[in-house]
């Protein structure tokens, strides 16, 4: 189902009571313009669970914001993993905030009290398309000059980087399964030497025959 823009803000506002879910479909839409603060979870992930409460808590206090936005991703849900996999994100939960298209980590408490404090103090507007007035310098020119570019050429720049980062991508999980592969040969050839240096030396028969001896020495003691 495809949803329009002035339809999905409404269903935002319906579900204003918990945290606003995230998804490729919908990213763009609900982050444009906005600061976010967004937490990259797993369901079955212990201490996401342990921070859910808070995490809503704060979003109810932003969801009247129009600058602000607090929201969650759902990295155990395949659907979301485009958005997961361009983030980085390797442990749950992840906290990243700033600019939607190229987010901060964040590293202070996991508790409410330390959350507000950040979002209150760091959730704030900054230099950039949606805020050109904020700009100054050359941040203001540099991002005129890209307001001016066509819409395809802009697109194409992007594409030519996803293109090098997919690539970058395909080429490390290449080098994973031959590193597993490699890793696996050298298990087989060291657990093939132990046997062979067992077999060539009459180790189990001389274990056997040791443990015979102990044991008949601790009959004779008796």
């Amino acid at each position: 189902m495809k949803y329009t823009v002035a339809t999905f803000l409404s269903l935002l506002s319906v579900a204003s009571a918990g945290v606003v879910s995230l998804t490729p479909e919908n990213y763009d839409i609900a982050t444009a313009g906005k600061v976010v603060f967004i937490k990259f979870f797993a369901p079955w992930c212990g201490h996401c669970k342990a921070m859910a409460g808070d995490w809503e808590t704060l979003a109810s206090d932003f969801e009247s914001a129009a600058d602000t936005l607090i929201a969650e991703v759902d990295c155990d849900n395949e659907i979301n993993q485009p958005i997961c996999s361009d983030n980085g994100i390797q442990g749950f939960p992840t906290l990243k905030h700033g600019n939607p298209s190229a987010l901060e980590d964040y590293d202070g408490g996991r508790d409410y009290d330390s959350l507000k404090a950040f979002a209150t103090d760091n959730l704030k507007p900054s230099c950039s398309a949606f805020n050109l007035d904020l700009c100054e310098g050359d941040d203001k020119a540099r991002i005129e000059a890209l307001m001016n570019a066509p819409e395809e050429e802009l697109q194409a720049k992007t594409d030519a980087v996803d293109e090098l980062v997919g690539k970058a991508d395909e080429d490390f999980e290449e080098a994973i399964e031959k590193l597993q592969e490699q890793y696996m040969k050298m298990m087989e050839e060291h657990e093939a030497g132990k046997e062979a240096a067992k077999k060539e030396s009459n180790y189990k028969e001389i274990k056997a025959v040791l443990a015979f001896k102990k044991s008949q020495g601790k009959n004779d003691e008796l």
